[in-house]
């Protein structure tokens, strides 16, 4: 069983910290994971809770969890509480303490034996630290760091640590500077290590960490995270307001806090005086710190609300059943308004707000430091009391907090805005989808291949296309999975996915999420996913070969699509096998001349990809496993558009041109087949006519061609369909017939290819392509341009030779050359060439690429 060793440097049960820790180790629970956390007890010093035995505390926690701590800590010689406080006041606030360092040492390094020996008996495969970089105890965090490095290299583990940081120095009590002040050398810095992934919870503490520690790599921003739901009153809570005293008919004000100075909690007794029909719920441990405690029920008194003050106790962070037992959900079932008016330097993400946003309910906050960085600039709404301004509620701010609670219309605006703004930035659908990228599900010890399906609002066609997936022939389906990636679909897309993967159990369906728009980023993130887990199959013989798989949401596959593509990739043991594609007849009746002009394109297809291999398309091809990551995966480029970057869409070329360049080789699979979609031609119908179908000016970018209207289903003129074959043959002859040779000049030696081309021909070829090789050789090193201009020269020299190749192997309807560009009138015939150059390369104006047919191929 795999093992999960949680560690919270907070040193108490319940807060922001160990809630974040239980949502993300939920997920690891759910596949599996025995979960372990160790409360942090013997770590931090000032929660009075040092060595402190374990009491009650698993009460508040859910029954997966199981209260561990590390195997004889106590016996450290001369590791306390006092020693830790002495510490942080010596060497971390004041930076000195040099006596202390060589004790420090020694004493890292006893805890670093006793934790991996923690680990070793109890088999633990994955560490989750919450808040290990605020120096609370230098020496706990270096005898982690220690035990992380021996323990990973010990077994072979990879990122096994998930460490993230809710507070750090310039976030947490900065005024006093508690934690010392930049660049904080006395604190043990993060460093990059093999076994570690860093996690900030915003962009702003990210770039905070990044001036710190200069070249941090691995750290990724990931916000806490919250289920969207509002929360109800139902047959579990209804007696809560009835439990703690408070009327059912009157506003309630939510706290959910520590009952410490630092959070303000006088500020919402002064907010309750001016709200004299409001009664306000505290939920926080009352004897965390007794004075505190004692000084607000004193205040309370004296403001003559305290008969509206319920100080209520924790309440869990999960959903109980216990009788008498209430959740923060409940709370927030009852409650009219959550408050937050914490201090301005109040050092973490602001839980209550976001717990808040995700119940549907309405929340007022204080401006704190990181309120603005995390909620405002979000656009998110809400009653802000602005604390550098006035410190405590005035009557403005309380007339803003009574609208909220009485006008419904606002309210119900204020909520449906947030929800929709906190689904996107922060629902639990963000750590679940990074928890399955990072530490991703096992994979079956038979499976060979994993199809990749990037979609993006594809609700529409994906059962039929999942269905095709499922009815595979030729091979068991515990020997091929399906990884779904959505892009951003904002659809049932997801829904149905997840449906069908709990309809069809014998065929492993896998939903992940990637957020930068762009099929390319899709199909990268489903193939980089795919690669790693399949390292990890159990009982797997070393020499078996993996494949990863492209697929198309929009398109079908043949039923016999995966076992000729494996059997093809088996056989020639190439590094990327091609499939062969096609379009229903039956969509084209009656429209003859637009028919013609897609056959004769794959009727040219079918001969140069039985020659040269052809090169892989999104719609459907496969790669092993080790040739993908020896290209370096799918490479994203990036084009500008109207002043902004945008995703290059020849991925799959761009990555066939990688893998063939660098030598390895490619096969194509003729019995493999892929249905293409007609819409593809349907809704797209006028930019192939003219070259425009993804483009223009030299950027290809994706465009929706997902039906908006009716399909064309009238036929071209005679002039559309010339126009069409036209573009269509310009696009395919330089990437098909030249850029193969281009990249692989050896081709030119093979018997099949010279009785293609003819010897004469093949051997002008070779030479020409080594000048022009030679001559670009240090001009471009971006795949797609360094092999795109030489083959658009070499078409323009050899074209009338090309196309009577393609007239004898593919038949003369294929033709002659479509005309030369208008600029070629005047230039004089020895000069050709020269021209040709400066045509192609001029990438300013995307003449050549226009002229090219820009995506027009069918």
């Amino acid at each position: 069983m795999s093992v999960l060793w949680g560690v919270s440097f907070d040193g108490t049960p319940l807060s922001g910290v160990v809630v974040e820790f239980l949502k993300t180790a939920k997920r690891l629970a759910a596949r599996g994971h025995r979960v372990h956390l160790d409360l942090g007890y013997d770590i931090k010093a000032d929660k009075g809770a040092f060595f402190r035995p374990y009491r009650d505390e698993a009460g508040l926690l859910p029954d997966w969890v199981v209260l561990d701590r590390v195997d004889g800590v106590e016996t450290v010689r001369g590791y306390d509480r006092e020693f830790v406080e002495r510490v942080l006041a010596e060497v971390v606030q004041r930076e000195a303490g040099a006596a202390l360092r060589p004790e420090l040492d020694r004493i890292a390094g006893e805890l670093a034996d006793r934790i991996t020996a923690t680990w070793e008996r109890l088999g633990v495969t994955m560490v989750m630290v919450e808040n290990g970089t605020l120096p609370e105890n230098p020496a706990y965090t270096e005898g982690l760091y220690r035990a992380i490095d021996r323990y990973g290299a010990r077994h072979r583990l990879g990122r096994f640590v998930f460490w993230r940081d809710h507070d750090l120095m310039w976030q947490s009590e900065p005024g006093i500077a508690k934690y010392g002040r930049f660049p904080y050398r006395a604190t043990p810095a993060p460093r990059n290590s093999p076994y570690i992934h860093y996690f900030a919870l915003h962009e702003e503490a990210k770039a905070r960490t990044l001036e710190w520690v200069p070249g941090l790599r691995n750290l990724d921003v990931l916000p806490n995270t919250f289920p969207i739901d509002t929360a109800k009153i139902d047959a579990r809570n209804a007696g809560f307001r009835r439990d703690h005293g408070i009327p059912e008919d009157v506003p309630l004000l939510a706290r959910i806090t520590r009952i410490i100075p630092q959070k303000r909690v006088d500020r919402d007794l002064h907010l309750l005086v001016l709200l004299p029909d409001a009664w306000l719920f505290v939920a926080g441990d009352v004897e965390e710190a007794p004075a505190e405690y004692t000084r607000l029920t004193e205040l309370a008194g004296r403001l003559g609300v305290r008969d509206r003050v319920v100080f209520g106790g924790w309440l869990t962070p999960y959903d109980t059943a216990t009788p008498g037992r209430y959740s923060v959900r409940d709370l927030l079932a009852h409650a009219s308004v959550v408050s937050f008016l914490t201090s301005y330097d109040y050092e973490s993400y602001g839980n209550p707000v976001s717990e808040a946003i995700a119940s549907g309910t309405p929340y007022v906050t204080s401006g704190y430091e990181l309120y603005n960085a995390v909620y405002g600039t979000a656009g998110f709404q809400a009653p802000v009391l602005d604390i550098r301004a006035r410190d405590l509620p005035d009557a403005a701010f309380a007339r803003e907090v009574a609208e909220l609670i009485t006008d419904e219309g606002k309210r119900a605006e204020v909520v449906r805005a947030n929800q929709e703004l906190g689904r996107a930035r922060f629902g639990t659908q963000v750590v679940d989808d990074l928890v399955d990228r990072l530490y991703p599900p096992p994979m079956g010890a038979g499976t060979r291949l994993s199809v990749v399906l990037p979609v993006y609002n594809e609700a529409a066609n994906l059962r039929s296309v999942l269905r095709t997936l499922y009815d595979q022939r030729g091979l068991d389906r515990e020997s091929y999975e399906v990884v779904l990636v959505d892009n951003n679909s904002t659809d049932d897309t997801v829904a149905l996915a997840r449906e069908f993967a709990a309809a069809h159990p014998d065929l492993p369906v896998h939903v992940i999420h990637e957020p930068e728009q762009g099929v390319s980023c899709a199909r990268r993130a489903g193939m980089d996913f795919a690669a790693v887990r399949s390292r990890n199959r159990p009982d797997t013989d070393p020499a078996q070969r993996f494949y990863l798989v492209s697929a198309d949401a929009d398109c079908r596959v043949d039923v016999h699509w995966l076992s000729e593509l494996l059997e093809a990739m088996e056989t020639t043991k190439a590094a990327i096998g091609v499939c062969d594609y096609y379009y229903n007849a039956d969509h084209f009746t009656g429209r003859p001349r637009l028919w013609d002009a897609i056959q004769r394109t794959l009727r040219c297809r079918a001969v140069t990809f039985s020659l040269f291999g052809g090169f892989p398309d999104g719609k459907g091809f496969a790669v092993e496993r080790d040739a993908y990551e020896r290209a370096g995966g799918i490479e994203v480029f990036y084009q500008l558009q109207d002043g902004k970057f945008v995703n290059h869409l020849s991925d799959d070329w761009d990555f066939g041109i990688k893998v063939a360049s660098g030598g390895d080789a490619i096969t194509y699979a003729p019995r493999s087949r892929v249905e293409i979609n007609p819409r593809r031609v349907d809704h797209a119908i006028d930019e192939v006519i003219t070259g425009r179908a993804y483009g223009s000016g030299g950027t290809i970018v994706m465009r929706d061609i997902r039906p908006s209207a009716p399909a064309v289903s009238a036929d071209l003129t005679e002039a559309e369909a010339l126009q069409a074959w036209e573009f269509s043959i310009k696009d395919f002859t330089p990437k098909n017939t030249i850029l193969p040779v281009l990249l692989t000049p050896a081709l030119l030696e093979d018997d099949a290819v010279i009785g293609f081309f003819g010897a004469d021909l093949a051997a002008r070829l070779g030479e020409r392509i080594a000048e022009i090789r030679d001559e670009m050789r240090v001009v471009d090193f971006t795949p797609i341009h360094a092999y795109k201009t030489p083959s658009y020269r070499l078409y323009l020299e050899f074209a009338d030779e090309l196309f009577a190749c393609l007239r004898k192997h593919v038949g003369e309807d294929i033709g002659h050359p479509p005309p030369l560009p208008s600029c070629f009138a005047d230039v004089p015939k020895e000069r050709f060439a020269e021209f040709v150059h400066y045509y192609c390369e001029d990438r300013e104006s995307g003449e050549a690429h226009n002229y090219f047919g820009n995506g027009g191929v069918f």
